[in-house]
């Protein structure tokens, strides 16, 4: 009996796997020209980079549906650069370049400045923080767009090559 139920477990675990994986590939295809793609990528890489905490999740559903021409999943997929380890380099390079464009009259970011930190600080801070962030997360979604674009024409034309010499073989 033990060993059945092990074996169902593991066949529900891999229809669940087969099934997203079929699900995903299905969403890719949607829009399927690559600038839909990266488009959706770069997207979702400037609202990661927004200090608009707590707000990421509406502005993406907003995003997805007032961008029409646009991949749904790939917005997705983009806002993955801002995860728990990359996010306190992304704040502090948001940060201090909107300290640099605003003139340095903002105090650095070090460890004693969050020792006595009240809300009087995070309000003062706020502001460069979402000037370089918003610039940082414009530079990033150009450069993550021209990336996404470049590694999905290629892939593309890589199948196209294996179906051409596939139909070759067959052919031959």
């Amino acid at each position: 009996m033990e060993n059945s139920r092990d074996t169902a477990n593991t066949d529900n675990k891999t229809t669940v796997k087969l099934t997203l994986k079929q699900r995903i590939i299905a969403l890719l295809k949607l829009n399927n020209t690559p600038h839909e793609i990266a488009l959706g990528v770069a997207i979702g890489v400037f609202i990661a980079i927004t200090p608009l905490y707590g707000l990421h999740t509406i502005m993406v559903v907003t995003a997805a549906f007032l961008i029409r021409r646009v991949n749904k999943l790939a917005i997705l997929l983009g806002t993955n650069v801002s995860t728990t380890p990359t996010f306190p380099f992304i704040t502090w390079a948001g940060y201090n370049l909107g300290r640099f464009i605003l003139g340095n009259s903002y105090p650095l970011l070090h460890w004693p400045t969050f020792k006595h930190f009240n809300y009087k600080q995070i309000l003062q801070l706020y502001f460069p923080l979402f000037i370089g962030s918003v610039i940082l997360g414009l530079m990033l979604a150009v450069f993550f767009y021209f990336v996404t674009l470049w590694f999905i024409i290629a892939r593309r034309k890589s199948k196209l090559k294996q179906r051409k010499k596939e139909e070759s073989d067959a052919k031959a």
